[in-house]
């Protein structure tokens, strides 16, 4: 065989080893087993009469900074996080953020402020200007209740 019939059988050769490879590559993918989709987290059914609330400051209040915020609570009691006691939970207090969606633990940043020491109210350092206030009441995992118990969005102006 001459070289020139050797060296126009590579190219052959290599379309046939890059097939090869990714028809290999498509039957592991077939035969490879599917990820299961992620769980969710269990949640604790809450009472359908509790409400949580915030006291103060008020919706439409002008405030001064540091902002005193009064937590409220009805149909349920508050205990600290990890503490296993039916129909309490702890507050969150959610600032100039939507409420998490239920389902997943409240994320713990500048914006969700956890109260897992059982606290019903606190001082906030805010700058001027308009801001919201939400609370929401999750179990000793720091996961929302089923359904979801979140007060009314509170909106306050830093003066």
């Amino acid at each position: 065989m001459s070289l020139r019939v050797r060296l126009a059988s590579v190219p052959a050769l290599a379309f046939a080893l890059v097939a090869f490879t990714a028809l290999s590559a498509a039957h592991a993918e077939e035969a490879a087993p599917k990820a299961a989709p992620p769980t969710a987290i269990a949640r604790t059914p809450r009472p359908a009469d509790a409400k949580i609330y915030i006291i103060s400051p008020t919706n439409g209040e002008s405030v001064s900074s540091p902002v005193t915020v009064r937590f409220g609570l009805s149909g349920m009691g508050i205990a600290p996080a990890g503490v296993v006691s039916p129909n309490t939970g702890h507050h969150h207090l959610i600032v100039d953020a939507p409420s998490p969606s239920g389902g997943v633990p409240v994320p713990k940043d500048d914006k969700h402020i956890h109260f897992g020491g059982g606290q019903t109210e606190t001082s906030l350092q805010l700058t001027p200007g308009k801001h919201t206030l939400q609370l929401e009441l999750a179990d000793k995992d720091h996961v929302p209740f089923e359904p979801q118990l979140v007060s009314d969005v509170v909106t306050i102006t830093v003066k």
